[in-house]
């Protein structure tokens, strides 16, 4: 960028760079305050082709550069055999900027079809057999940690999501061991907005590959949800950073869960 750039160029590039150093510093935090990467790790870094995952890759290799301690990455794509699905997008970015990778197909893609009546929400069977496909690969190629794209509104979407409709106060962690404890998940966008995400892909300009499988399905649960958040925050902008520091900030006697606060055994003291 020289003195002599259109005023209008500057300003972009001066927005990009101080919107990556954002990302940047929010997804370092997260790894930080949950010690999600140690020195050894071998991190997968699951890369769908949408833009959070393409996020998290491109910022993990910056801090892989930069970080005090040696870690390393493997991009991980799942071809779920979709039709339409452009197989050559991913494998020619990931040539591009150098990374090590590998695509591991599997047809989930005719199981869900096959499985879910016309018009039901496909999610919850394919991210099932998605994880199940990746726990497996990470365990092949001798992963410590398994690096998913969620992002801080995915988190609170999610919340929303299991008290709406499953009656439970949980989300999505930022750091998770598998039912199986073999595995170990890890969620380094926790701190970062969609819309911060969705801003840089744009900057980027990564190749995002639509997902031909359940972007067409609406009323989503999880999509009416998403509304709801977006309308709150356009009416009390903020209002998703408050709820997500809930999630950080439990407090057990206010709530009414007996299996993890003793409300039995409360007693008064006259004397106090």
């Amino acid at each position: 960028m020289t003195a002599l750039s259109p005023p209008g160029l500057t300003r972009s590039f001066n927005s990009f760079k101080k919107l990556q150093r954002s990302l940047r510093g929010k997804v370092g935090r997260a790894i930080a305050d949950y010690s999600m990467i140690e020195a050894g790790d071998r991190v997968m870094v699951c890369v769908s082709g949408g833009k959070d995952s393409y996020a998290l890759l491109d910022i993990l290799r910056h801090l892989q550069r930069h970080a005090p301690i040696n870690f390393d990455i493997l991009a991980v794509n799942l071809d779920q055999k979709q039709p339409g699905f452009p197989a050559h997008v991913l494998p020619d970015y990931f040539e591009s900027i150098g990374v090590t990778y590998r695509i591991v197909e599997q047809d989930t893609y005719s199981t869900v079809k096959r499985v879910i009546p016309e018009g039901k929400t496909m999610c919850s069977l394919c991210s099932r057999l998605r994880r199940g496909v990746l726990y497996r690969v990470a365990a092949e190629e001798g992963m410590t940690k398994i690096a998913l794209g969620h992002h801080r509104d995915d988190m609170v979407e999610t919340l929303f999501l299991n008290m709406f409709h499953g009656g439970k106060l949980k989300s999505m962690p930022p750091k998770l061991l598998t039912d199986n404890r073999r595995h170990i998940v890890i969620r380094p966008l926790a701190y970062c907005a969609e819309k911060e995400l969705a801003k840089y892909a744009r900057y980027q300009q990564f190749p995002i590959i639509p997902c031909t499988l359940c972007g067409s399905q609406e009323n989503l649960q999880r999509a009416q949800i998403k509304q709801m958040l977006q309308d709150w925050e356009k009416q009390w902008p903020g209002r998703t950073e408050t709820l997500f520091r809930s999630m950080q900030n439990i407090v057990l006697s206010q709530l009414a869960d007996n299996t993890l606060f003793n409300f039995s055994q409360l007693e008064s003291d006259p004397n106090a």
